[in-house]
């Protein structure tokens, strides 16, 4: 946090500093007063494990840290704040920030409108001098009676982690044949409260999604440009935990596919929709 005022970096139950340091997160400015925040995340070399194309998902996680902070920052004092609707945009630039050695992407975030029960917050994306998308974060407010800080021991990864590694996903096959990315349990995925980190799911529901709409590309494959989450309930990782999704149209030029993430339990606990373009 090099160059920020930790007194404006407060404590957020949705992004533990664990999430921040798997994926390599920093802040690079904050004020409580303004409820803004500026946070980098390196996603050059992150490759989809299905597809092995580069993934546009993980960025996701960086605007669920740097919008949810800002509503985080607006919350009352026995409150604290967890995601409820995420969404990404992303220009063709996108594509600069994913080469070998680009620099970080920056997110700029920023409250849109009056508290309300569902606070609203936008951020903008660059890498160097272009600008690459937006995201916005929709939070809920709950109780902050009974959310335990705990600081699990971290989990060891292997050197040059691929994304896979950092996700603890694995490709699995599903009753119907389909592709299915398996969510392993892993304490440095998961918020304070127990159940995995919402921009880290939502990764995994456009890692799932892509790849069900480049199934039958090896080339000229179709680009994640936008992805659009509803939390609908807590998502807890288990042994049966995972990410599938169904296409809705695949064109030559362009594709539509819903995902879901299925918790241990069974029960859908995110959805998303994601549009893509070659």
């Amino acid at each position: 946090m090099t160059g920020v005022d930790e007194r404006e970096v407060q404590h957020d139950i949705e992004t533990p500093a664990a999430v921040q340091i798997r994926f390599g997160i920093e802040f690079v400015a904050a004020s409580l007063a303004d409820a803004t925040v500026v946070m980098s995340m390196p996603i050059s070399g992150l490759r989809n494990p299905v597809t092995g194309a580069p993934a546009v998902g993980p960025l996701a996680i960086l605007v669920d840290a740097a919008a949810g902070v800002v509503n985080h920052y607006r919350r009352q004092t026995d409150r604290w704040t967890v995601s409820s609707e995420l969404s990404l945009e992303v220009s063709a630039d996108v594509t600069d920030a994913m080469e070998a050695g680009a620099p970080p992407v920056v997110a700029t975030a920023r409250a849109v409108g009056s508290v309300g029960n569902a606070p609203l917050s936008i951020c903008t994306l660059t890498c160097g001098d272009t600008e690459i998308g937006t995201g916005t974060v929709r939070s809920a407010f709950v109780p902050a009676d009974g959310v335990t800080a705990k600081q699990p021991p971290r989990t060891s990864l292997v050197e040059a982690p691929t994304l896979a590694d950092l996700m603890a996903v694995q490709i699995d096959t599903g009753e119907d044949g389909a592709v299915v990315l398996r969510q392993h349990p892993d304490p440095d995925l998961n918020n304070d409260i127990g159940i995995i980190h919402g921009g880290m799911a939502s990764a995994g529901l456009e890692l799932a999604a892509s790849a069900v709409l480049n199934s039958d590309r090896s080339v000229a494959h179709l680009h994640t440009a936008s992805l659009r989450v509803n939390f609908l309930r807590p998502f807890f990782a288990g042994g049966s935990s995972h990410y599938v999704a169904a296409p809705v149209r695949v064109g030559r030029s362009s594709g539509v596919a819903d995902a879901q993430a299925i918790g241990d339990d069974g029960r859908v606990a995110l959805t998303a929709r994601v549009t893509a373009y070659r």
